[in-house]
């Protein structure tokens, strides 16, 4: 990154000479030889504009040092070269009449090996909320200084949830095919009670875990132990908005920090304005400077402190924690130019990763709109991001599941959703899904059909893409009607809590139907996990006919044929209709079993069924 900043602003005080206390530092510490150059100091401290830098030091200068509005803050912009070493960097400080020293610590660097290593179509991502999905430490449910205590009567409120009840169920996750698993955020929400911070998406503090939840070092210890199962970690991130108590809201660093919500107010949700060549200036400002709700102030990521403190702040995670991959929340609500950015300066300093921008649209036309070098309106925009969320996908399967078939509708919404594809760059890299943190649960939305919620998993396992599923989904989970909207899919998982009547991570605690949906389910996890073909072979599809819909996928001498019939009773399809991808195989075992099939003459696909056959020679 061309410039990252020291912010001088972490959550501990530092005593330093002559008894003058440095409130805040961020980043707390940093390392030598890092895949970048330059870091920002962002020191907080009452009067501290009022000092300058001086650093005496091997390898390390001073490139920059900026006071700001607010007279607590002094932003020092540090070049390392190569030949830095690690140990304490003694920052000076004076105002004239008065000086001390920061002694600022340089890490050694850990091996990268089985570090940062991105994320691919040869995934599963499981989707977790931490704060519903087991509590093992009952100890940290309420912290002194934190204002929201756990109040397990209310599911709007937080649950208790917490990085050691992750712990505690990794083998539960690991054992049902998962190859990685995205936690939405831990970061500190230190929001008021009747806001609820529990999901984490309103930081108060981008450089420290929640300690209802855990610390930075359980966190990263966590990323280390998944890591030994064979998994990986993606982080979510938010660089749209920080939660209203987020400690910069008593005294931003400067005026144009956040947004202002008397002159932009709310945004207007309409992330397709981005790439509508029609778009008006008013719109656009909505989207972008609204805020996303009260308790969310938008930041201004045109503010250049701001933009390089917060590239800083994810490289600090990626580098601190060894994690994989981030899923970037609200992409299309930042500057685009600036997410452009920071996608640009993460996968230079980490070639390897991988990113998911949440992409929350309706067509595929401005879903596309956002992957690297895909077809753009002609605005001279380049996102350079590698991963979208597939909606469109999630929506075509949700939506065409549940309706009557028509030319349109139905199955036909899948096909059309795969015939644009050619809009997508690597449409491989979309993250797919038929449920998420933010959405109505599968299941439930699919009227509570068995039959129609197994084709809906089967697609999303065999679709081009990189599939993720939702905690809970496993056990066909139904909304809880309790709370708001958010909450009745966002339920605790039973036994995750020390005084739950039942623990559905233990074949005895689940029901007889849960055991047989979470038998299925694994079934085909695990042999999507094994098959190259559903990784990385081409798709091809025939139009839908009658509400049954089959496509393939081939990778050389291996396919898969996916056969869906979402007719109310069996469907006969002709296989002279698919000769010239079935011509080429000579074997044919229906997944994932391994049962042989005869596709000699006519298909027989039971109602409301997809049918998954392994094609080899």
């Amino acid at each position: 990154m061309k410039q990252l900043l020291i912010a001088l602003s972490a959550v501990v005080a530092t005593t330093l000479t002559f008894g003058k206390n440095i409130d805040r530092i961020d980043p707390p510490f940093w390392w030598a030889n890092m895949p970048v150059s330059e870091l920002q100091i962002q020191l907080y401290a009452e009067d501290i504009g009022s000092y300058r830098a001086e650093i005496d030091a091997p390898g390390v200068s001073i490139a920059r040092q900026i006071a700001v509005d607010s007279p607590n803050y002094l932003f020092l912009y540090l070049e390392l070269s190569p030949e830095t070493q690690p140990g304490t960097l003694a920052i000076n400080l004076s105002n004239g009449d008065e000086s001390f020293t920061l002694d600022y610590e340089l890490k050694q660097r850990e091996a990268t090996e089985g570090r940062n290593q991105g994320f691919d179509s040869s995934d599963l991502i499981y989707l977790m909320m931490p704060d519903r999905f087991a509590n093992g430490n009952v100890d940290n449910d309420n912290i002194e200084g934190l204002t929201e205590k756990v109040d397990r009567s209310d599911p709007t409120k937080r649950q208790g949830g917490d990085i050691q009840g992750i712990s505690d169920h990794l083998g539960y996750i690991d054992d049902l095919g998962m190859t990685a698993i995205w936690f939405t955020p831990m970061f500190e929400n230190n929001s008021p009670p009747e806001y609820g911070g529990y999901h984490g998406y309103a930081a108060s503090n981008m450089y420290k875990v929640d300690a209802r939840i855990g610390t930075n070092e359980a966190y990263k210890q966590l990323v280390s132990d998944v890591h030994d199962r064979g998994m990986k970690v993606i982080m979510d991130m938010i660089h749209n908005h920080i939660g209203l108590d987020h400690w910069w809201m008593a005294d931003l660093p400067t005026k144009d920090w956040v947004h202002d919500v008397e002159e932009f107010g709310y945004t207007n949700f309409k992330g397709t304005i981005h790439g509508d060549p029609h778009a008006s200036e008013y719109d656009k400002n909505r989207l972008v400077k609204g805020w996303f709700v009260p308790y969310m102030p938008d930041l201004n990521q045109h503010n250049e402190l701001l933009a390089d403190y917060l590239i800083q702040n994810s490289i600090w995670w990626i580098e601190f924690s060894g994690i994989d991959g981030i899923r970037m929340d609200t992409y299309l609500y930042p500057y685009k130019d600036y997410m452009a950015r920071w996608v640009r300066e993460v996968l230079a300093a980490y070639p390897s990763f991988n990113i998911v921008g949440e992409v929350w649209v309706e067509t595929v036309a401005h879903e596309s709109y956002w992957q690297d070098n895909a077809v753009k309106t002609d605005d001279g925009y380049d996102s350079e991001l590698p991963s979208v969320t597939d909606f469109p996908l999630s929506f075509a399967i949700r939506d065409g599941l549940k309706e009557e078939f028509g030319w349109t509708t139905g199955l036909s919404r899948v096909y059309y959703t795969f015939a644009q594809d050619r809009l997508y760059t690597d449409p491989n890299n979309n993250v797919i899904f038929i449920d998420n943190h933010d959405m109505s649960r599968a299941f439930e939305h699919l009227g509570k059909d068995e039959n129609l919620f197994k084709i809906a998993y089967s697609i999303l396992l065999t679709a081009r893409g990189i599939p993720q599923v939702y905690y809970g989904t496993e056990l066909m989970m139904e909304h809880e009607n309790r709370g708001g909207d958010d909450e009745a899919w966002r339920q605790t998982m039973p036994g995750g809590w020390p005084d739950d009547e039942r623990s559905v991570f233990t074949k005895k605690g689940r029901t007889d139907k849960e055991n047989e949906i979470l038998a299925y389910m694994k079934k085909l996890n695990h042999w999507r996990g094994e098959n190259k073909a559903l990784h990385d072979g081409e798709l091809l599809q025939f139009m839908p006919d009658e509400n049954t819909f089959v496509y393939f996928r081939i990778l050389e001498d291996q396919a898969v044929m996916i056969a869906i019939n979402g007719r109310d009773e069996e469907a006969q399809l002709p296989v002279d209709r698919f000769a010239e991808v079935l011509d080429n195989y000579s074997s044919a075992e229906i997944a994932p079993d391994g049962k042989s099939i005869d596709l000699s003459d006519t298909i027989r696909i039971p109602a409301k069924t997809a049918l998954l056959v392994e094609l080899s020679n």
